[in-house]
């Protein structure tokens, strides 16, 4: 399906599957290569994932691996100011998507400091609220431990953001989160289904536990089997893949739209 997202009045097509680059201004991210504390590694990281093709960054002030210590609302609306504005000075086209689940930190991210998407990983009526009034397309999460709850949830969220006036939905089956070792490979069997809802699909698996736990190694030796997911993923109709690894990401999408023309 030719979906489109409707960012700040560009329509940006989501006709092929595209890579969304992760920016992490946060010092306890899991995978710690990922982690952009000061403005020169901001703008160096902004850079590296712009150039290795990837169509949209995703920021996150505040780290949500099991365990951690959620950043303050404070906090993290100062690390996004501080991000933000070497984004805007470096790209100032380039398409930013939030990582966020509070709705003042979406507010402003978009109205002030130029954000484009938010991406949230804990869904809530006061968000839904709050980015149907922004007028920005939207990421939501599903915590679900398996596709049939997850339908049903996703189905009544959906619903619920089509009500408050939401237009650009986007959805993401939460890998890692809510979810076993064993209940997220179910998932990912059985990803096609989230087809049902007619809405683009995000999927987030880059160096998670699912890859690292099952395999008996470090997220840092886990480019891998994120790449083998990736693939899977895009074979069961996923649209976005958000990445620490740009580059190995992008080349997985032309490798897989090289087997659709191949298969025609």
């Amino acid at each position: 399906m030719d979906y489109t997202l409707n960012i700040r009045g560009r329509l940006m097509s989501l006709s092929e599957p595209c890579v969304m680059g992760i920016l992490n201004v946060t010092p306890d991210s899991f995978y710690a290569a990922s982690r952009a504390e000061t403005e020169d590694v901001i703008v160096r990281r902004t850079h590296e994932i712009v150039e290795q093709g990837a169509a949209i960054i995703d920021v996150g002030a505040c780290s949500t691996r099991p365990g951690s210590e959620p950043a303050t609302e404070q906090e993290e609306t100062e690390r996004l100011r501080l991000a933000m504005k070497a984004i805007r000075q470096t790209m100032p086209e380039a398409i930013v998507s939030i990582d966020t689940f509070r709705p003042l930190v979406a507010r402003i991210a978009v109205e002030e400091l130029g954000a484009d998407i938010i991406n949230d990983v804990n869904p809530s009526t006061e968000m839904f609220r709050t980015v149907a009034r922004l007028g920005v397309p939207y990421i939501v999460m599903s915590r679900a431990a398996n596709m049939r709850t997850m339908l049903t949830e996703l189905a009544r969220d959906v619903q619920q953001l089509r009500d408050y006036g939401q237009k650009d939905i986007i959805i993401d089956p939460g890998f890692g989160f809510g979810k076993t070792l064993e209940e997220n490979y179910e998932v990912m069997r059985d990803l096609r289904q989230l087809e049902l809802l007619e809405l683009p699909v995000l999927v987030g698996v880059s160096r998670k536990r699912m890859v690292w736990q099952l395999l008996d190694i470090q997220p840092e030796e886990a480019l891998n089997g994120t790449t083998v997911l990736n693939m899977m993923a895009l074979e069961r109709g996923a649209k976005i893949l958000r990445v620490h690894d740009v580059r190995e990401a992008v080349e997985c999408v032309q490798m897989f739209d090289k087997l659709k023309v191949v298969n025609r």
